[in-house]
């Protein structure tokens, strides 16, 4: 039994599909079935000990990107390198002849998704954001079935497809679905007598969060721990601002910065958080709901990606958090909003509840065995 993975180039397209495999290989295990080659074709993947980490082959295919705003020209070489992919997916499908295809949508997927309509391999796809990409809008009509998690991403795709679809929610690795029952305030020397803010500004980091954050500070250390990931570049930047406030208020133990957190440490900080502010990219919001946690999320703006602003008010919409627009965001609405939180234990608690239920959890295993019989079927 052959699968192959496709989607990715950003976290929240590639991580889902580790999840779905990790949940494949457990799935073999229990049916007592020959354990399946797993492929992921696409361009260079965002995590490759990930892949080497679920025994997946990566196969290299070029795409390009389709920009919505000042890309005209790159856009138009990008049409020859999605163009090429296509061919060079073609050839790989061929050589290898999956039993199925399983694609998590984005600029990535489209030239194994092409390769596979041509070859006549099933396709099965997954919608992370609350409005359906391009390329899963396009792939949904001849896929097998179509994993949304956000409810509203149902009345995206077209009429045709409805009886295909399937809320599941949004597959998440298990190493970091669920937080740390202890030890997080040691691991991270934080004091235990105040509540923490775990603040994620995604792998590149937020500049407009870092900014807001620092403004903050002042106000918000005498008040509470803040655990802030800055995005790997804008590090030490932030620490060379933070540290004089740091120093003059004498507040070493409550304010911690990491470029980019691993896998042990997002569970150590899960653990001992009270509020979370984010961005919205839906997997991160996902992870947030399968944590319990309240959150403050600031999408990216709609000029920028509309993706984020849909996905931060349909889980809002479910009471688990608050959404504070980009150009609205000053220190003062932050703290006051953060503020207003921490302190009212009965809102914490619903929206600790809400976000809970919006998580879905299971949705890698419901992805898994649907793949997996798939496969069977077609070979």
């Amino acid at each position: 039994m052959k699968i192959v993975l496709t989607g990715g180039g950003t976290g929240g397209h590639f991580y889902p599909l580790i999840a779905v495999a990790e949940q494949i290989h457990e799935m073999v295990n229990e049916r007592k079935l020959l354990e399946p080659q797993l492929f992921y074709i696409g361009p260079e993947p965002f995590d490759a000990a990930a892949l080497l980490a679920q025994a997946i082959e990566y196969r290299p295919s070029p795409a390009g990107k389709l920009r919505r705003q000042g890309g005209a020209i790159r856009n138009f070489f990008d049409i020859f390198k999605t163009s090429w992919g296509v061919v060079g997916a073609t050839f790989q499908l061929f050589s290898l002849y999956p039993d199925v295809v399983f694609s998590k949508g984005g600029y990535a997927a489209f030239p194994t998704l092409c390769a596979a309509r041509l070859l006549r391999i099933p396709v099965i796809i997954h919608e992370s954001d609350a409005t359906p990409g391009i390329v899963n809008k396009w792939s949904s009509s001849f896929a097998r079935w179509i994993g949304i998690a956000h409810p509203d991403a149902a009345k995206g795709f077209s009429p045709k497809v409805q009886e295909k679809i399937a809320l599941v929610g949004n597959p998440i690795r298990k190493e970091i679905e669920h937080p740390a029952d202890e030890g997080g305030h040691e691991f991270l020397k934080l004091d235990t007598s105040v509540p923490t803010l775990f603040v994620l500004g995604g792998s590149q980091g937020a500049e407009t969060i870092n900014n807001v954050i620092l403004d903050a500070l002042p106000n918000l250390l005498p008040k509470y721990n803040i655990v802030h990931q800055t995005g790997k570049d804008n590090v030490e930047e932030v620490e060379a601002i933070a540290k004089p406030i740091i120093d003059s208020m004498r507040f070493e133990n409550r304010y911690r910065t990491f470029g980019l957190l691993n896998t042990l440490a997002i569970r150590m900080i899960a653990g001992i958080s009270d509020l979370v502010i984010s961005r919205a990219g839906s997997g991160t919001i996902y992870e947030i709901a399968s944590w319990g946690i309240p959150s403050i999320l600031i999408p990216i703006p709609e000029d920028i990606s509309h993706d984020q602003t849909k996905n931060a008010f349909s889980y809002a919409r479910s009471g688990a958090a608050v959404v504070l627009k980009q150009r609205n965001v000053t220190k003062h609405i932050l703290e006051a909003e953060i503020d207003r939180i921490i302190n009212d234990a009965k809102m914490k608690e619903e929206m600790s509840k809400a976000a809970k239920s919006f998580a879905r959890p299971g949705s890698a295993a419901k992805i898994a065995r649907i793949i997996l019989d798939t496969a069977l079927e077609h070979a």
